[in-house]
């Protein structure tokens, strides 16, 4: 799979200091209609796990992307409720096809919430490494999903 023009955009943001679930949905969000600095506010929670080593934010990223293409909007919708769903777990199977997991502290093999962990990821260049691949390849994932 080539590296698209948006997974580069996302690895920028990315580069520049912001997380991974923030570069994923600001690289998509203003096709949305959500401007640069609210995506990156909405995003900021979700890097590190949800700042707990658990699901991959570039994963979460990219699973707000993809409800703002087809969140659930209608109450008694029950078909628009399934669909998202099937979107979200296509996007999260092919993930962990790729990568394995969606779990952060698996994908790193150190868990962030540690501090002896922590100086291992920063001594070994790990999320210079590790997440920029994430991000590319989730926002790779949602562009053949679109």
């Amino acid at each position: 799979m080539g590296t698209s023009t948006r997974a580069e955009q996302a690895v920028t943001f990315f580069n520049k200091g912001f997380n991974c679930s923030q570069a994923v949905f600001a690289s998509f969000a203003e096709d949305y209609g959500v401007p640069e600095e609210l995506a990156l506010r909405i995003a900021t929670q979700f890097g590190s796990g949800a700042r707990c080593g658990e699901i991959c934010g570039a994963v979460s990223g990219a699973l707000m992307v993809l409800g703002l293409q087809c969140g659930h909007i209608h109450a008694d919708s029950k078909e628009e409720y399934d669909a998202a769903y099937r979107k979200a777990e296509a996007f999260i199977a092919c993930f962990k096809e790729k990568q394995g997991t969606v779990i952060c502290r698996e994908l790193l093999g150190y868990d962030v919430t540690k501090p002896e962990d922590m100086a291992e990821i920063r001594k070994q260049g790990l999320f210079d490494h590790i997440c920029p691949q994430m991000v590319r390849c989730a926002v790779e994932i949602v562009e053949e999903m679109l």
